[in-house]
Formats: C-alpha cells, sequence, structure tokens
C-alpha cells in the first residue's frame, strides 16, 4: 500500500510539472503576440505615413484581410484617387499648351541637355525639309540631324552652352524667307528655340527705305536749282524790300528742305544692310580735334565756345568718317539748344576718357572702351524726353526745333551709325544744368 502511495503522488507532482510548463508557454505566447501586434500597429502606421507622402500611386483595389489593415488601405486609396486627379488635371493642362503652342505662327521646337528633339509645334513640322503629318518630326533625334541651317544650330548651341539667351538672323532655313531665331535655356535643362518669320517685316522696311531714298534722291535736284535761283536773285540791287523777305523766306524754306532731304538719304543708307563700315584703329584724342575743327564754321556763325576737355590717346575701333558725323551732329545740337535765356552764347566741350566696358560700369570683355562725352550747359532735357531723344523725327521742342532748322533725324542717324559699329550712345541730363552725350566705343585690342 505504501507503494502504491508513493507512485500515486509522484504522477501528480509529473501532471504539476507538465501544466505549468503549459501555462508558462501561454503566457510567454501572450506576451510575444502583444509585442508582435503592438509592432505591426507601429509599422501599419508609418506605412500610413509613407502612403500619405508618396508622390505618385496607382489605384489600389483589394480589401485587407487584416483589420490591422484597414486604415492603411483607406489612405492607400485616398492617395490613388487624389492623384489620378491631379494626373487628369496635369493631362488636360499639357493638351492646352500643345493646343496653344500648335496654334503660334511661329515655329517651337524643344531639346534636351543633348540636343536631342523633346517636343515641337505644327508650325516648325512643316519648316522642316521631308517632314508631314504622314512623317513627322521624331522625337529624341539630335536636332543637327534634323535642321541644317547653320544659324538654327549655333543659337541653340549657344543656348545650351552658356546658359543665355542667344539670338540669331537666318535667311538659309527656308528659300526667300528670313527667319529671327531665340534660344533660351530651360530651367530643367535643355533649350527651347523660337523662329519668327519676318520676311514681310523686312520687306515693308526695305520698300519704305527705297522710297524715301528715291524721293529724297529726287527732291535735291529740284531742290537745289530752288537755292540757286534765289541767293542769284537776293544778290540784285534793284530789289524792293519786300521782295527781298519773300526771297529770303523761300531761301530759308528751301534750305530746310534740302538739308530734310540730306537726312533722309543718310538715314536710308545708315539702316540699309547694304551699309558698309570700315573700322580702324584711330586714337581718341584725333577723332575729339578733327570734329572740332570740322564745327569751326558753325561756332563762328553761332557765336558759340567750343572746348576739348580731357582726352585720350588709346585706340578705338571705329569708322572714322561716320564718327565725325556723330561728333558733329552732338556739337551742333550742343550749340543749337545749349544756350541758356542768360547767356549770350552756347559753350560745349568735347572730351573722352577710357572705361572699363562699353556701359561705363566694369561690364565688357576685359579690352576696355573709351567714352566721348559732348557736354553742353543750357536748359536740358526733361527726364521723360530722355527714353525717346534719339527716335526719329522726335523734338523735345517743336517750335524751337522748327526755328533753328532741325529735321529731328541727327540723333536717331549717330544712334545707327555707334551700334552698327559694336558701340552704346545715351544721354544725362537735367533741367536748367544742362547734357551730357556719351558715345562708348570698344578698344582696339
Amino acid at each position: 500500500m505504501l507503494g502504491m502511495g508513493v507512485g500515486v503522488e509522484t504522477a501528480v507532482v509529473v501532471a504539476g510539472s507538465r501544466w505549468a510548463g503549459v501555462g508558462c508557454g501561454l503566457i510567454l505566447a501572450v506576451v510575444f503576440a502583444g509585442l508582435y501586434r503592438w509592432r505591426l500597429l507601429r509599422e501599419s502606421a508609418g506605412l500610413e505615413r509613407a502612403l500619405r507622402a508618396l508622390p505618385e500611386l496607382k489605384p489600389v483595389e483589394p480589401e485587407p484581410h487584416a483589420a490591422e489593415f484597414d486604415g492603411t488601405f483607406q489612405v492607400l486609396q485616398g492617395t490613388s484617387q487624389r492623384l489620378q486627379k491631379r494626373l487628369s488635371g496635369a493631362q488636360e493642362d499639357r493638351l492646352q499648351l500643345e493646343a496653344l503652342l500648335n496654334s503660334m505662327q511661329d515655329a517651337v521646337v524643344a531639346v534636351d541637355a543633348a540636343g536631342r528633339i523633346e517636343w515641337t509645334n505644327q508650325r516648325m513640322q512643316r519648316l522642316i525639309p521631308g517632314s508631314s503629318a504622314q512623317n513627322p518630326v521624331r522625337i529624341g533625334h539630335a536636332l543637327v540631324q534634323t535642321v541644317r541651317d547653320p544659324e538654327v544650330l549655333e543659337c541653340v548651341k549657344t543656348a545650351l552652352a552658356d546658359r543665355t539667351v542667344s539670338e540669331r538672323r537666318t535667311t538659309t532655313l527656308l528659300p526667300g524667307r528670313i527667319f529671327e531665331v531665340n534660344a533660351s535655356p530651360m530651367p530643367g535643362g535643355g533649350a527651347v528655340a523660337v523662329l519668327h518669320d519676318i520676311t514681310r517685316i523686312e520687306e515693308v522696311e526695305r520698300t519704305q527705305r527705297d522710297f524715301v531714298a528715291n524721293v529724297s534722291h529726287e527732291l535735291r535736284t529740284p531742290l537745289t536749282s530752288i537755292t540757286g535761283y534765289v541767293e542769284t536773285l537776293l544778290d540784285h540791287e534793284a530789289l524792293t524790300p519786300v521782295a527781298q523777305e519773300f526771297l529770303g523766306t523761300i531761301l530759308k524754306n528751301a534750305t530746310r528742305m534740302n538739308r530734310l532731304t540730306e537726312d533722309l538719304l543718310t538715314m536710308a543708307r545708315v539702316e540699309s544692310p547694304e551699309a558698309e563700315m570700315r573700322p580702324v584703329a584711330v586714337r581718341a584724342d584725333v577723332l575729339v580735334r578733327d570734329a572740332v575743327a570740322a564745327m569751326r564754321g558753325l561756332v563762328q556763325d553761332e557765336a558759340a565756345e567750343l572746348e576739348i576737355g580731357a582726352t585720350t590717346e588709346a585706340e578705338v575701333v571705329a569708322d572714322a568718317d561716320s564718327m565725325l558725323q556723330v561728333l558733329g551732329n552732338l556739337i551742333e545740337n550742343g550749340i543749337k539748344y545749349g544756350r541758356t535765356r542768360n547767356a549770350a552764347r552756347s559753350r560745349v566741350v568735347v572730351s573722352a576718357r577710357e572705361v572699363a566696358g562699353l556701359n561705363g560700369n566694369g561690364a565688357g570683355d576685359g579690352v576696355g572702351a573709351v567714352e566721348f562725352s559732348v557736354r553742353d550747359f543750357g536748359q536740358g532735357i526733361a527726364s521723360e524726353h530722355l527714353g525717346r531723344i534719339f527716335e526719329r523725327f522726335y523734338r523735345v521742342d517743336k517750335a524751337r526745333s522748327r526755328e533753328s532748322g532741325g529735321t529731328g533725324l541727327g540723333l536717331a542717324i549717330a544712334r545707327h551709325m555707334v551700334e552698327s559699329q559694336g558701340g552704346t550712345i545715351r544721354a544725362e541730363s537735367e533741367l536748367n544744368n544742362g547734357s551730357n552725350f556719351l558715345v562708348t566705343l570698344p578698344k582696339a585690342r
């Protein structure tokens, strides 16, 4: 009996140990399951945050099998719907932009950083030889393989390499057509080129120049005859005072018309594409002295003071005859309009100095420039007129200009001559404090 009792006690102890082990295992399983669930919920929250920050996502339809992922899939579906709306709106905007560019009369082509075509409008495709609706320009091909015009290619190359706006003019893209090419770099790399057909504009301008030149040339001969006959009659001693007054008025107006025709011919000549400049290296002080010497006769007639200020021996690249005409026009304006009400005569000072660049503020190619100054001490020019005084036929004081015989073309002629030689011209003035006309030309290397 004692042996049987010991065996029962032993069996009970063994069974209790087993249940204790099972209980510990269940407790550990619950703990690990709780930890796993906590970790899973934390990862799910991080996944939801990541989905909200996604820039692009395709629609997702499947439903989750676990309740823990309900929020994740709701965020995923909401993000997909919002992105689809944005993508649809972007597609509509792109189609509208393409329709707008296709409706343009200018040709537009966009290239990537390697010079490969990314997009062209319909006008550009019509300009490219061999392209059609059935055989359009192929995207991804190099622009140099599609467009053979050197000016267009050079313009785009400059925009890609220097990241600056480049402008060119080409007459070889299509026979008989003239295009103005503008290429601009794009922020993300690449460039876009716009080709504007200016053939009609060039034809109109050429017709206007030819008309003005022909009319002026035809008027020159009769005006010269009128002037000569009137001068001959004025030398006659038997004229009455009334006849002398009338003949004087005729001579004054004929001289004014003759001067106008000469200025119109000069303007047509300097604006003509066939106008030739012969720039050479010439000393700045020599130009100043020659210009002052050429105006001595006008100085004596107007009883004016013409002085030479500080000069420099630096050489500039310029057409000497054109620059003498420019400085002469500026000196003449200073003599005619530089007289104040209290002064008996006008005073003009001509000078020249070296500057860092063409605009006088240090910008340039390192060679430098020379700035010519023609300064008067008259009534000055109001600020609202300074931006327009270089326009053709523009007059600050119309009555005064008509009385002095001005044509309104002198400053316009000067501007064209200076700019055609790579220089700049501008005016500085204050009322009752005179005017200063500044001409800047590049120095000779």
